[in-house]
This record gives structure tokens, sequence and C-alpha cells, in this order.
């Protein structure tokens, strides 16, 4: 090799070398300082041992991080992706199989069985994959990287005291590249506030235990506003020349004027005019529209997209 050549390649490996040590260095400085935060909120040197030790930061985070299926798809895309027959024919059976589970949860939170049947479907297909992630790992790359920084610290120093508390281990805390956990998928501070003891056990297992996994997202659902007596919403068809202006889902007005403006069902059948507040949706190209209730923005506070909230109702309408 050409000696100059040598000089090159060696000093741009020694500038690599360098910014992976400063990367490591930085990391471990991180995580002294979230050592000293969690000693300080009571969590015990055994599970900093056994949850940070030989840590480091996992570059396929912040990928996934930056590409969120929400903001990179099309409602066409992401409708089709999530409501496949599978995915439809698979809750049909979760719903019968858990209907027992499932009556208890409404009975308990008056919360719809099959919105909370499409939720668990969506999460992580009916408990069929959880995510593979070590949460301990994914949500203390994400509080180093500092896009979201103090978030995802407060959300680490959550899963700490979660696996303190004895709920599970720290090679059983695995989850979505975000940090979501379980069959809910619920972030650790929501689990903290939100997960519940169905079965009256003593543990709030949302990994293991349906009855506690599917009651924690019937009690999310209710602590968020969910009114038993409605709907999520429902497909309709707009009339001709109807202003795209006015599909917003802050443009809430009694149903009955959107049916004055000839909002109908798909198959032309007028809809009540009820005094209930209704915002018209369409999200896509191809001009398919809803109309969305007040139960939509609460799935919402689950997962703050229309797209996710508008799936989570359709395949909720198809398993039941």
């Amino acid at each position: 090799m050409n000696p100059t050549r040598r000089i090159i390649f060696s000093a741009a490996a020694l500038l690599i070398a360098s910014r992976a040590q400063a990367a490591s260095q930085g990391f471990d400085a991180f995580l002294n300082g979230v050592r000293a935060d969690a000693r300080r909120a009571g969590i015990s040197q055994g599970t900093l041992n056994r949850a940070l030790e030989g840590l480091r930061p996992n570059d396929r985070v912040l990928e996934l991080d930056r590409r969120q299926p929400e903001f990179t798809q099309t409602w066409e895309q992401y409708r089709d992706a999530r409501l496949s027959q599978q995915r439809i024919d698979a809750g049909r059976r979760a719903f019968a199989d858990n209907r027992a589970t499932l009556d208890a949860v409404h009975g308990r939170f008056s919360v719809s069985p099959r919105i909370v049947t499409a939720i668990w479907g969506l999460e992580t297909n009916y408990g069929g994959f959880m995510g593979n992630m070590n949460v301990i790992q994914s949500l203390a790359t994400l509080a180093w990287d500092g896009r979201r920084a103090t978030y995802f610290r407060n959300e680490l120093l959550a899963a700490l005291k979660i696996i303190d508390a004895g709920h599970v281990a720290p090679d059983r805390m695995r989850g979505s590249w975000a940090g979501a956990m379980g069959h809910p998928q619920f972030m650790p501070s929501n689990f903290e506030r939100l997960a519940v003891d169905m079965d009256g056990d003593g543990r709030r297992d949302i990994w293991d235990n349906r009855a506690d996994a599917l009651g924690s997202i019937g009690n999310y659902l209710a602590r968020s506003g969910w009114r038993d007596d409605e709907l999520w919403g429902r497909e309709v068809v707009v009339p001709p020349g109807f202003n795209p202006e006015q599909a917003r889902r802050d443009n809430m007005r009694p149903l009955r004027d959107w049916v004055r403006m000839g909002v109908r069902r798909p198959d032309g059948v007028e809809l009540p005019p009820l005094d209930m507040q209704a915002a018209v949706l369409i999200p896509g190209p191809s001009g398919q529209a809803f109309l969305i209730y007040h139960n939509f923005n609460v799935i919402r506070r689950y997962n703050p997209s229309n797209f996710y909230a508008l799936a989570v109702g359709m395949l909720s309408d198809r398993v039941a």
C-alpha cells in the first residue's frame, strides 16, 4: 500500500475509534447520572446493578425512532397493513376465547370488549408479539440521545422502579424499541398509574397474565373518559362538493348538522339527527370518510395518531 494512503487510513481509523470512545464515555457519564437519580428515588443498588450492568446504547432503537409508520405511510398503506383478514380472523378467535375476561373488564370499567380486543390486536397481535428489545436499554438509549431526553429519562426511572418492586425481572422486561411493554404495550409510567391486578392475585402482570393485561387496557380507556353508550365513530360518505377543509378532528358539531349537510352511511341510509358531537375525517387520497365521536379521541389518548384510532375502530367493528 502507498505510504500516504496508509497514513490516511490510519488517521481515519483513529478518528472513528476516538469518536466511539467519546460516545462510550458520554453514555457511561449519563448512566452515572441515572444511578444517582435512581438512588435518590429509593431504588436499590441491587436493582441498579442487575438492570444497568454492561449496558450500551442501541443504534437500531435510534433508527426506528426516526421512521415511525404513523408519519411515513399513507392512510391506505397503514390501514391495509393492520386490517388484514388474518388479523381480523385472529381477533375473532381472541374475542371468543377471552369473552369471560372481556365481559369482566366491561363490568368493572364500562369499556367495550371489542375495543379492548382491537387495541390488544394492534399493539401486540393479541399477545403474539410483545417486542424483543431490552426495555431498559431502549429507554436509556433514547434518554441519552437527547431528542426527548427528559421524557425517556423519566420513563427509564419508572422502569427501574417496576423492577425494584418485583413486578418483573430485568431480562423479562422486553418490549418495543420505544420501551412499551407487555400485552397492552404500556410505557413504564403508564404501568405505574394504570396497570391493574384484575384477577386479584396480588400482582400487576401485563406480560404473562391476560386478565391483568386486558383489565389494564380497560382501565386506561376508562380513566381517559370512555363513554360506554357511544360508538367510536363510523364510516360515511360525504356529499358532492363537500368542503374538505371542514374535515378536521377539532371541527366538532352536532350530528344533525352533518346529516343536514348530506353526510350519509356508505349504503346511502340517513343517519339519526342526534345532538351528539361529531366531526368528519378524510384521512387519505382515496376519499374514504368517517364520522368520529368522543370515544375516537379517547382511543387517541392511547396513541395520538388519527390513523391508529381509525384502525382500532375499524378492527373493533370486524372482530365482534
